[in-house]
C-alpha cells in the first residue's frame, strides 16, 4: 500500500490523466489491497492495470466484494462504497 500511495503522491501528478476506468487504477489497487489483502489485492490491481489499455471500453469498475481478476460484473453494487472511500481519502488523483 505504501508503494501505491507513493505512486499517487509523487509520480501520478507528473503524468497526464490516462486511466479509462473509475476509480483510477491506483485507487482500485489500493482499495483491493485493503479489501482483499496483499496477495489477492495485488493480483486484482495487476489485472486491472492490464485491462486499462487503449482498446478497453473503460467506465465504472469498483472493487468487488469477492476476489476476481475480471471486471466487476455489477459495478452499481460497490460504487457507493468507492465514492465514500474517495471522499474520505483525498479524492481521485492517479
Amino acid at each position: 500500500m505504501a508503494l501505491v500511495s507513493f505512486y499517487k503522491a509523487a509520480i501520478s501528478p507528473l503524468l497526464p490523466p490516462s486511466c479509462r476506468y473509475y476509480p483510477t487504477c491506483s485507487t482500485y489497487t489500493y482499495q483491493a489491497l485493503v479489501k482483499h489483502g496483499a496477495l489477492k489485492g495485488s493480483l486484482m490491481g495487476i489485472a486491472r492495470i492490464l485491462r486499462c489499455n487503449p482498446f478497453a471500453k473503460g467506465g465504472v469498475d469498483p472493487v468487488p466484494d469477492y476476489f476476481t481478476l475480471r471486471r466487476n460484473p455489477d459495478p452499481d453494487k460497490n460504487i457507493d462504497e468507492t465514492m465514500n472511500w474517495e471522499h474520505y481519502h483525498g479524492g481521485n488523483n492517479g
